[in-house]
């Protein structure tokens, strides 16, 4: 598996998603902008990101995943 792996599923997975994605082997890195996340709990919005994956780090195809979550106006404030 690769980082671009790991952006597709979770763009599938998750409509309307922009996925950062870096890391290789097991261990990734993400960023993921939604705009579900609005309102959430950071807890909430991690789980909704590792519902995607939970298959692939059960069997091991990802051991480490470092997730960031924002919602597009706190994604865009960062840029700014």
């Amino acid at each position: 598996m690769n980082a671009e792996d790991v952006k597709q599923i979770i763009e599938s997975q998750l409509q309307g998603s922009q996925v950062i994605t870096g890391g290789e082997g097991c261990s990734f890195e993400v960023t993921v902008i939604n705009e579900k996340f609005a309102g959430l709990m950071p807890v909430k919005k991690q789980q909704l990101v590792y519902q995607c994956l939970n298959e692939h780090i059960a069997n091991g195809t990802i051991h480490a995943l470092t997730i960031k979550t924002y919602t597009p106006e706190q994604w865009t404030a960062l840029q700014s």
